[in-house]
C-alpha cells in the first residue's frame, strides 16, 4: 500500500449465517434473515448473472488447482512480473534461471500486474499517472498506454462486464469496459478512506473492499453497483490497517490482513460483522492460498515473515521467517504450486520460497519499489483481478 496515501446478500455456501449488527456509518441495506440456510451449491440461475457456476460449494477455487490451466494460460509464456512503485518500472523474471529478462521504463507509480478476467492480458496499474499498461502474456512486452482513473488496484466482476479501478486517493470504484475501456460509471465511497484491495462472495453479487486508513471495510453490490453498508474493525486502524482479503474457500468468512493490528481479522462470509482477530506478525498485509486452497499465507511485511493458516478454519500451522530479514508483500503461488513468490517491498527484492517447508529458494535483486507482484500464467477458468485472485 501506497503510505503516502492510503461488497448484502448472506453469502450462499456458508452453513449457517450468524447475523450480527454492523457498524460505522454509510449503511443503506437491511441484514439479510438470521439463520437463513445455505444450499449445497451455487447454481448459475444463484449467482451474479453471466458469472460462471460454482463447481464444488466445499471450494470455491476447485477450477484453480495444480497445472489447472486455461487455453489462454497455456498460450503464456511462464513469466513473473515485478512492478515498481518507486523507479516507475516493470521487471520480468523468467522463474526457470530466477533471472531479470525484461525491463521496461513505465514512469509514474506502478502499483500491481492485474490479470483480466479472460487471462488473454495483463494490465500494470499506475495511480499517479492515471493509466495501465497492457502487456501480452504470449510475448511478455507491454503494448499502448490506456487512461484510467486513479488505478491503485484494479478488480474484475465476475461476469467478466466490467474492470474496476479502485481510485484510491479519489475515493471511489471506476466501473470501465474491459474491452473498449469506456467508462460505464462510478461509484463513491467517501467512507472508505484507502480504498484498496477486495474479494468476492461465492454468488459474485457482493464485494468487500478494505479501507486502510479508515479502520473499516465496504461491503457493495455489484449487480446495482451501490455501497450496502460500511462494517467498522473491532480496533479501527487508520494508519496502515485493513489491507489484502481473501474469502475462505467455503465461503464461510472472510479474512482480513490488518498492518497495524498485526493479525487477520476474521468476517463473516454475509459480511456483516467481525467474529474473530488472528494474529499473525507485525506488519500482515497480503493473502495468498496455497494450490490445493488448504493454507492460507500471510505476508507479516514488518518482521520479515510468512504466516501459514489453515484456510478453512484459520488456525495457525506455522511461520516462516525469511533468511536475513526483509519486507515480504505482494505476489502469488505459481501454477505448480511448489513456489511463493513475494515481492520485497522496501528491499528491493523478490523472494522465491518453498511452500512446502517456506525455505528461500532464491533472492533476486530488483529495483526500487517492488510491489503488486504478478506470477504468470495462473490456474483458474477467470481472474477477479489484483495480482491473480482466480476461480
Amino acid at each position: 500500500m501506497n503510505v503516502r496515501r492510503r461488497i448484502a446478500t448472506a453469502a450462499v455456501l456458508a452453513a449457517t449465517v450468524v447475523l450480527g449488527g454492523c457498524s460505522g456509518g454509510g449503511g443503506t441495506a437491511t441484514s439479510p434473515p438470521a439463520g437463513s440456510a445455505a444450499p449445497a451449491q451455487v447454481a448459475a440461475t444463484d449467482g451474479l448473472p453471466g458469472m460462471p457456476p460454482v463447481p464444488d460449494a466445499h471450494d470455491v477455487y476447485a477450477d484453480a488447482g495444480a497445472n489447472m490451466l486455461s487455453d489462454a494460460a497455456k498460450a503464456a509464456k511462464p513469466l513473473v512480473y515485478v512492478p515498481h512503485t518507486k523507479s516507475g518500472e516493470v521487471r520480468v523474471i523468467d522463474p526457470a534461471t530466477f533471472a531479470v529478462v525484461g525491463t521496461y521504463p513505465l514512469g509514474g507509480e506502478l502499483q500491481h500486474v492485474v490479470p483480466s478476467w479472460d487471462m488473454r492480458t495483463l494490465y500494470a496499474t499506475d495511480d499517479t499517472t492515471n493509466k495501465i499498461v497492457p502487456f501480452d502474456p504470449v510475448t511478455g512486452e507491454p503494448g499502448a498506454t490506456i487512461p484510467v482513473q486513479d488505478p491503485y488496484n484494479m478488480y474484475f466482476t465476475p461476469d467478466g462486464s466490467s474492470a474496476i479501478s479502485v481510485a484510491e486517493a479519489q475515493k471511489r470504484l471506476v466501473f470501465y469496459d474491459p474491452h473498449t475501456w469506456a467508462q460505464q460509471g462510478d461509484l463513491p465511497t467517501p467512507d472508505c478512506a484507502g480504498i484498496d484491495h477486495a474479494d468476492f462472495t461465492p454468488d459474485g453479487r457482493t464485494a468487500v473492499f478494505t479501507c486502510e486508513f479508515d479502520g473499516r471495510v465496504a461491503v457493495v453490490d455489484i449487480e446495482h453497483r451501490a455501497v450496502l453498508r460500511m462494517i467498522d474493525m473491532p480496533r479501527r486502524n487508520r494508519h496502515m490497517g485493513p489491507q489484502d482479503i481473501k474469502l475462505a474457500p467455503d465461503g464461510s468468512v472472510f479474512y482480513i490482513a490488518d498492518s497495524d493490528q498485526n493479525g487477520v481479522w476474521v468476517l463473516d462470509g454475509a459480511a456483516t460483522h467481525v467474529v474473530r482477530e488472528i494474529p499473525t506478525g507485525h506488519g500482515a498485509h497480503g493473502l495468498y492460498l496455497s494450490r490445493d486452497a488448504s493454507r492460507l499465507f500471510v505476508t507479516n511485511r514488518h518482521e520479515g515473515s510468512v504466516s501459514v493458516l489453515d484456510a478453512y478454519t484459520g488456525a495457525s500451522i506455522t511461520k516462516w521467517t525469511v533468511p536475513g530479514g526483509g519486507s515480504p508483500d505482494m505476489g502469488n503461488v505459481s501454477a505448480d504450486g511448489s513456489q511463493l513468490w513475494l515481492s520485497g517491498r522496501y528491499d528491493r527484492a523478490v523472494y522465491v520460497l518453498s511452500t512446502v517447508d517456506g525455505s528461500l529458494i532464491r533472492k533476486i535483486d530488483v529495483g526500487n519499489g517492488p510491489h503488486g507482484l504478478c506470477v504468470w500464467p495462473q490456474p483458474g477458468r477467470y481472474s477477479l483481478g489484483h495480482t491473480g485472485i482466480t476461480r
